[in-house]
């Protein structure tokens, strides 16, 4: 049996130990630009200005972090309970739904702020939902959580094929797509936020999504260390047996969980489709579900490390484009190797450095002890 890593202080667990293993994902990548030739040092000054260069760079990375805070939320509750819900990429799709049918029958009438609050219910509650039969088919039938989630992307994926080719398409229209949204549609940008800073985001789609994120964020850290629902779920994810032993409904826990995932990933939604597009369309998740997943690991599924988490593949995805155009050697299949380095060490590796580090701690805790004792004698 193996022997549980010492308990280390919290800056070394949520601080220490991922940027410790992000500088060796980097470290690996930079070795992978050099094996194709280019300059390590200028690919990395392309991802970093490609970011954070100019205000519509700044926009675009936030954009692309606002998507990732809420499905990596979404792993991070079903972790907590003990769960894998891989199925992020299903429930964004059919949480699109939702949205997609509160903007179509009211954004031509009312206001955004009237449309928005019943496009979180919407994609909430459609996340929920397709969330909530898999949830269903582990706690009673004892179906594997992940193997159904991983067949429900299916499903939605072909879901989302039908309704927008048949049902929500436009007479006339030959793209897969909605109609566009009228105003009540469409979610003001952020623009007035980076202004106090003196930035211009221009083109750059970052809404006012983001502010949900960060509000989505801090409900999920009151559920989770605030609550008894959070509490029981932490104990299930820690000890099934002990839960059990205390009375805790592993069905309910199970249905729960997977039920406030699937929501938080539905609302993922909202960002791409009234933030950007102003329209539903075919892959307008672009992955983001699976991306929660690293999210979520390397954010070590707390919400105060998920948010920085998202904001580093936002990064990754907006400087990444940034260094595919100024060095064409580089494809993007290359940003999706240095993408998957990150994951790679931030998730599978993640415990690659933790035992000498976990070594440094105790004997550096040994030597204080004696010193304690030495000054006492």
């Amino acid at each position: 049996m193996s022997t549980p890593y010492a308990k280390l202080p919290g800056w070394v667990e949520y601080g220490l130990i991922p940027l410790i293993n992000l500088a060796v994902a980097f470290l690996v990548a930079g070795l992978v630009v050099l094996l194709v030739g280019e300059n390590p040092l200028e690919a990395a000054y392309h991802l970093i200005n490609g970011a954070f260069g100019r205000g519509e760079y700044i926009g675009f990375t936030l954009y692309y972090a606002t998507t990732f805070i809420f499905t990596g939320l979404a792993v991070a509750v079903a972790f907590h309970a003990g769960l894998f819900n891989i199925g992020g990429e299903g429930q964004a799709y059919v949480g699109g739904i939702g949205v997609a049918l509160a903007c179509l029958w009211l954004d031509q009438t009312m206001p955004w702020y009237v449309v928005f609050p019943l496009a979180i219910v919407g994609s909430a509650f459609f996340g929920a939902l397709w969330a909530f039969l898999p949830g269903w088919l582990q706690a009673k039938r004892g179906s594997h959580i992940v193997i159904t989630t991983i067949m429900f992307n299916f499903i939605a994926s072909s879901l989302m094929v039908y309704l927008l080719t048949r049902v929500l398409k436009p007479l006339g229209s030959m793209a897969p797509q909605t109609r566009t949204f009228a105003e009540g549609g469409q979610l003001p940008k952020l623009d007035w936020l980076l202004s106090i800073f003196g930035l211009n985001i221009g083109t750059a789609p970052f809404n006012i999504s983001f502010l949900l994120a960060l509000a989505a964020a801090f409900a999920v850290w009151v559920l989770i260390w605030r609550t008894r629902l959070g509490y029981e779920m932490r104990t299930m994810g820690h000890s099934p047996s002990a839960a059990r032993y205390a009375g805790i409904s592993e069905s309910r826990i199970t249905v729960v969980a997977m039920m406030i995932s699937g929501g938080l990933a539905g609302m993922m939604a909202l960002n791409p489709i009234m933030g950007e597009q102003f329209r539903m369309q075919l892959d307008f998740v672009q992955g983001a579900g699976f991306v929660g997943i690293a999210v979520a690991l390397m954010g070590r599924s707390h919400p105060g490390g998920i948010i920085p988490a998202a904001i580093l593949f936002g990064v990754l995805y907006q400087g990444g484009a940034e260094i595919a155009f100024e060095m064409p050697s580089i494809s993007r299949d290359m940003i999706v190797i240095i993408q998957g380095l990150v994951i790679l060490f931030a998730g599978a590796l993640e415990n690659m450095f933790r035992p000498a580090i976990t070594r440094a701690f105790s004997a550096r805790g040994q030597r204080a002890a004696a010193v304690v004792q030495t000054k006492g004698a």
